[in-house]
């Protein structure tokens, strides 16, 4: 189940439109139904309450044909690009009870057991013809046909509804492990969510969600024939034995203790749908359909489902960035340049090499400097050829499009330069002085900081309205989020190129003020200084590092401090005390970290879990007082970093930081990763009660984010 938009509408409501074809080899006849909600290739196929009983409504049409003889197979197929995306999220998230949130379940079963039945009753097999992308219940109509045949081009394959506070309803608990194995399954349902990692038909393939993989150019006609092939038994398709019992009661088992490694009950999606697997070997397909109907109609009554449903959208709306400037006012972008050759600076030229395909020149100090920035473009580039992700030619032409130099006037060509230097004022500004005294008037400059005032860096520049924020995150090419920061004389022209460039970057902008941390790092700096607070007051390391695990983050704190590494995180703490007062706690037990270059992680203990903190670290904060008057347990850490956060969202709201709060939370599950299950940060404040506790105010309305009350 997938699709959502932000503004309520009418049901888009997807056809199912039936029409004969003959088989060739004197197959008899196929009845093909193809899905279309007669709109573009921009608004995929959706399945609503309407548009599955027009499926339901031609699915029984077709028995009846079958029953009478008339038809030798029936094959489903979407409009051009698609199947179907799943269910329409939005029309979910409007379900008012309970009992409505059943019949979506049921609806979804009586007319998918049609395809899964047809052949048992009137000996006409059933197939998908899976021209395009298929998620969720696009998927389910899918797996519940005899065989699936799938486009070479088709976008992607899944069942993401794990990862949005859901489960396969209609089918797929139970037809995966049977279809893949228990093994395999897992994979699907759980852990391919979790990475927001769809199939490629490849892969679909190779673990037997498909049958067949047929070149897109003439799929349908390939479909028809290779379907006409199984008809008259040239082609046979075999299928695998269902797991043992044992092997599938370890596999679950071993599963559960994953999850509760990592997702730590945070969410309850992922272990409705682990106990759905479980029961999948010995029950009948009536019980386990009926499992699934249950256990989605309690998680659609969950608040962790409307608040994935939100996040999903604010994800999808993010395309288009609030309060961005008419984009016909950026300028063209046909060279860049980058100062300093660093691990940021080298990951940045990569991607603007990758995606602009422009040419891009990184400057340092010296040249054993530029030579490192260099090399680390092209591993990472070889790195993509060896997985088979990127063409020699791709390649080479990426390689050729970096230069290196130690001479700032070799930039003096560039029309768009980020300067991504050590995280200190004075040389950031003696950087942009160098830049102005070269680079033509219509070059805009972009600076990565991640905390330091922009307003400030460009104050004795002739021209500050060409400076703009860029903030990355790293790692550069996965991290989905750009901070666009507007500082006080950044004009409309120098931040529309911006939101240009960030979009041909393919990745998410969000307009931010130009306030201290902006928002992802004023706000999960906050969160590690208030843990490493409590560690300074007398928690014991090992449970301030578990406290958080209610919040679903992707890492414990410990461990994205040695992500980011802690003298940036030092760095940025001490930047905003300096800057926000108080609220932002000293640590001196950090300081001595940093100045010692402590490891603050040990290994994780196996592939998948999380690294936990290093005990020995506590030595750095001195004796843990656990118990004493005082000193926080683990819910009184998680307290205290809630209420912080309230109020400091409370403080950038106020500020005007962004337009509101989604752009809180989009910056937050995209740039801080948390959780869709949260729906980010604000409506976890408005669930748990802070938002009214700490502001004496909702941060958005009920209803938006959550079951209404």
């Amino acid at each position: 189940m997938t699709e959502n938009t932000t503004a309520a509408r009418a049901e888009r409501v997807t056809h199912a439109l039936v029409r004969d074809v003959t088989l060739p080899g004197a197959a008899g006849t196929l009845a093909l139904i193809t899905l279309d909600n007669g709109l573009d290739h921009t608004k995929p196929n959706t399945l609503g309450p309407q548009g599955m009983a027009e499926i339901t409504a031609a699915l029984e049409r077709v028995r009846e044909r079958a029953a009478a003889g008339e038809i030798a197979a029936v094959a489903v197929t979407g409009k051009p690009y698609f199947l179907a995306a799943g269910a329409d999220l939005l029309g979910v998230a409007q379900v008012t009870d309970r009992e409505q949130a059943l019949e979506l379940g049921l609806s979804g079963h009586r007319a998918y057991s049609i395809l899964g039945d047809l052949s048992a009753t009137t000996g006409v097999p059933t197939f998908a013809f899976v021209n395009g992308l298929a998620l969720g219940g696009g998927l389910e109509i899918a797996l519940n046909c005899d065989y699936r045949t799938v486009a070479s081009d088709a976008a992607a394959l899944g069942l993401p509804e794990t990862g949005l506070g859901l489960v396969p309803g209609w089918g797929g608990a139970y037809l995966v492990p049977r279809l893949v194995g228990v093994e395999k399954a897992m994979e699907v349902i759980l852990a391919r969510p979790a990475q927001q990692k769809p199939y490629k038909p490849a892969e679909a393939l190779e673990i037997g969600l498909v049958d067949a993989l047929l070149e897109a150019s003439d799929f349908l006609e390939q479909s028809i024939v290779w379907a006409a092939k199984v008809v008259t038994g040239e082609v046979q398709v075999p299928r695998r034995e269902l797991d043992p019992a044992p092997v599938w009661d370890a596999v679950v088992a071993g599963t559960r203790r994953l999850l509760d490694a990592t997702v730590h009950g945070s969410r309850p999606a992922p272990y409705r749908a682990l106990d759905l697997i479980a029961a999948a070997r010995t029950a009948t397909r009536e019980e386990a359909f009926a499992a699934e109907d249950e256990a989605l109609a309690d998680l659609i009554m969950s608040d962790e489902m409307r608040a994935s449903v939100y996040a999903f959208g604010l994800v999808s709306g993010g395309k288009k960035p609030a309060g961005a400037p008419d984009s016909k006012l950026a300028r063209p972008v046909t060279r860049v340049g980058i100062v300093g050759a660093g691990l940021m600076a080298a990951q940045i030229a990569l991607l603007f090499a990758q995606r602009l395909q422009v040419p891009v020149v990184m400057r340092d100090l010296d040249q054993e400097r530029v030579d490192k920035g260099l090399g680390f473009v092209r591993e990472q580039v070889e790195k993509l050829v060896a997985r088979g992700r990127m063409s020699a030619g791709t390649a080479a032409r990426i390689v050729g499009s970096v230069h290196g130099t130690t001479e700032i006037g070799d930039l003096a060509s560039c029309d768009f330069v980020i300067e991504a230097v050590t995280e200190v004022m004075g040389l950031k500004k003696k950087v942009f002085a160098e830049l102005e005294g070269i680079i033509s008037p219509e070059t805009i400059l972009a600076t990565n900081t991640s905390a330091l005032s922009i307003t400030e860096m460009a104050a004795d520049l002739e021209h500050p309205e060409r400076v703009v924020g860029i903030h990355f995150f790293n790692p550069v090419a996965q991290m989905p989020l750009v901070e666009v920061i507007h500082a006080e004389k950044t004009a409309d022209e120098a931040l529309a190129t911006a939101f240009a460039v960030t979009k041909k970057l393919r990745k998410t902008a969000v307009l931010v003020k130009d306030r201290p941390g902006f928002v992802v790092n004023r706000l999960l700096v906050l969160v590690m200084g208030k843990v490493v607070e409590a560690i300074e007051n007398g928690t014991p390391v090992e449970v301030a590092d578990e406290a958080l695990y209610p919040l679903g983050f992707p890492m414990p704190t410990f461990e994205l401090f040695d992500l980011v590494g802690p003298a940036v995180g030092l760095h940025v703490l001490t930047s905003l005390r300096e800057d926000l007062g108080d609220r932002f706690p000293r640590s001196a037990g950090l300081e001595k970290i940093v100045a010692e270059g402590t490891r603050v992680v040990l290994d994780a203990p196996a592939r998948g879990l999380h690294k936990p903190v290093d005990p020995a670290i506590q030595e750095a904060f001195g004796p843990a007082r656990a118990g004493r008057p005082g000193v926080l347990d683990g819910p009184g850490v998680l307290d205290s970093v809630l209420t912080a956060l309230t109020v400091e969202v409370g403080h950038m709201l106020e500020e005007g930081v962004v337009a509101g709060p989604p752009q809180i939370d989009l910056c937050m599950i995209l740039g801080a990763g948390w959780g869709f299950h949260t729906g980010g940060i604000t409506p976890y404040l408005d669930r748990t009660g802070y938002s009214e506790k700490v502001l004496g105010r909702r941060l958005l309305p009920d209803g938006v984010a959550n079951v209404p009350s």
